[in-house]
């Protein structure tokens, strides 16, 4: 198989994000303003990838100015997976933030709960909160339907900082109309923080009433 270059798969990601006018307003805005990080990687299930990937995080954060009204998403993407339905994408997914949880040295940001099934849960990475979203070629969901098997970091913070700057509720409704209008419905999994347990949102999937997020966090961390 030819190996795809980091050109083009940025390229991909752009002409999906928004040349495509993907949904999401804030992924537009960040893509247009260059406020993204894309590493690529070879696969989601590769173990070794871990200590690099955590590193890429720590970074990312370590970069981050948190007095800015700037946004900025974390991209980890994974070329060579090709996954042919979303629950196995799903599965895959959590055991790639099992993996990363474990091997993670910082304590769980204790601004979210670390229990799955808590509507306050929130995944977190080297001490912050992230907002998780999974996306690839197979997703039902056409704003999820990125051109490679992708993990987006979003920092919690940053839908904190919209509901502190009063936009949070405009730049929502906005997504949903628009993720309408792209696939004639909203993803049936949408909740705001607090509502429901984000967990089921991660994978894009449509999980069942009674879905068990598999993730379990370290004794310690709950």
């Amino acid at each position: 198989m030819k190996s795809i270059d980091a050109n083009t798969i940025e390229t991909d990601y752009r002409n999906f994000i928004i040349k495509q006018k993907h949904p999401c307003i804030m992924a537009n805005t960040v893509f247009a303003l260059e406020k993204y990080h894309l590493k690529i990687y070879d696969s989601i299930t590769s173990k070794e990838n871990i200590p690099s990937i955590l590193n890429d995080i720590e970074a990312y954060l370590d970069q981050y100015d948190f007095d800015s009204n700037d946004f900025e998403s974390l991209l980890f993407c994974f070329k060579n997976d090709h996954f042919k339905t979303e629950k196995a994408f799903g599965q895959h997914l959590w055991q790639f933030l099992q993996s990363l949880h474990n091997n993670d040295t910082e304590t769980w940001d204790p601004r979210v709960s670390a229990d799955p099934n808590s509507s306050n849960f929130s995944f977190s990475l080297k001490g912050r909160a992230f907002y998780i979203v999974g996306l690839h070629p197979k997703s039902s969901r056409m704003a999820r339907s990125a051109p490679y098997c992708t993990v987006v970091f979003n920092l919690h913070w940053q839908f904190e900082k919209l509901r502190e700057m009063g936009t949070y509720q405009t730049v929502k409704k906005r997504i949903r109309r628009r993720d309408k209008k792209l696939q004639g419905s909203i993803n049936p999994v949408l909740r705001d923080f607090g509502k429901d347990t984000e967990a089921k949102q991660y994978s894009g999937r449509a999980v069942d009433s009674d879905w068990k997020c598999p993730f379990h966090p370290k004794k310690e961390k709950i």
